[in-house]
């Protein structure tokens, strides 16, 4: 009568929201979209879009398929598809990504690297994920 859900069976069209007003402090893994309107003290790891809203802060490394950043970012970004700097977002860390589109508001200090070569990265393991920037 009723189907059991197989562990890695994916909910589509489904997101993850850290509201404004939460802080959440560890790793995060998802498979759906990742929405931070909050704190996020940890690393994510992501295989879908993450989004780091206006009132949104990462303290840690983000890796994603693509990430939209107008919120505040202290930690590497990597993103195979498209990273999108928006608005009044900031980064402090390094930058990683297939493709990058940069608003002239966005605050962004570290190395970038980018092109079609890092389309092709290799999803890390847990363990892989690099250190944490400072």
């Amino acid at each position: 009568m009723f189907k059991e859900k197989q562990p890695n069976d994916r909910t589509p069209n489904s997101a993850t929201l850290i509201s404004a007003g939460t802080t959440f402090q560890g790793d995060v893994i998802s498979d759906n979209d990742l929405r931070i309107d909050g704190t996020i003290k940890g690393n994510i790891r992501c295989n879908a879009k993450i989004i780091v809203g206006p009132t949104g802060f990462v303290d840690g490394n983000i890796e994603g398929q693509q990430a939209d950043i107008t919120g505040k970012v202290k930690g590497n970004i990597i993103v195979k598809d498209l990273l999108q700097l928006k608005s009044e977002g900031t980064i402090e860390g390094n930058i990683t990504a297939a493709k990058l589109q940069v608003d002239p508001t966005t605050t962004f200090n570290g190395h970038c690297q980018m092109g079609a070569a890092v389309a092709n990265i290799v999803q890390m393991t847990e363990n892989e994920l690099p250190a944490k920037a400072k």
